[in-house]
């Protein structure tokens, strides 16, 4: 089972992913990411997941479908005896501020509007905003943000997000007319 980023330290990593592939598979989901940590309520296992191949963050992700692979991974879990202890299970959509993992993630989601934050400052900035270009031929990572073209080795990235373009989701709001979308809720509860 491939994983974009896992953290199981003190869970028996083999035995975990062997009940965990066969329920994402059943539910035609990837998982991208799978974490143990606890927190002020204990221990909690997060799993997010996303459909195959989608480059749209949350694509088909829906409250069901979470519930129900939580459901079926609950039971499963239970019947391998995995977990230690108590704990409690999440799972969910990785979001539209997507994390990215690795060079396959800037290469899949090439085209959508991310930040980067760099481990050395380029030109002055550790933190650099654009539009992913995907992968050059040597392996780069390719962002077209202000300052023109940067090209960004993968062992240079501390970390990186999907940005979601709030201006141009309220630009397909806006009607041909140039009328905003009438606002109102279809019916009123009282």
């Amino acid at each position: 089972m491939k994983l974009a980023h896992e953290s199981l330290r003190g869970l028996d990593r083999d035995r975990l992913l062997s009940v965990v592939e066969p329920i994402l598979v059943a539910h035609c989901v990837d998982a991208v990411e799978l974490l143990w940590r606890s927190d002020p309520r204990g221990w909690v296992l997060y799993l997010t997941v996303e459909r195959a191949g989608t480059t749209e963050p949350g694509a088909g992700v829906t409250l069901d479908l979470c519930a129900d692979i939580s459901r079926d991974l609950s039971a499963a879990l239970d019947v391998a005896d995995v977990m230690p202890g108590r704990y409690r299970l999440d799972v969910g959509s990785p979001g539209i501020d997507r994390a990215l993992y690795g060079a396959a993630d800037y290469a899949r989601f090439s085209g959508r509007k991310a930040k980067i934050k760099l481990r050395e400052p380029v030109s002055g900035q550790r933190v650099i905003s654009g539009i992913l270009k995907g992968l050059d031929e040597s392996g780069l990572v390719v962002l077209e943000g202000e300052g023109g073209e940067h090209k960004i080795p993968p062992a240079q990235i501390e970390s990186g997000r999907l940005s979601f373009d709030w201006k141009a989701a309220q630009k397909s709001r806006t009607s041909r007319d140039g009328k905003r979308p009438d606002r109102r809720p279809a019916e009123r509860y009282r």
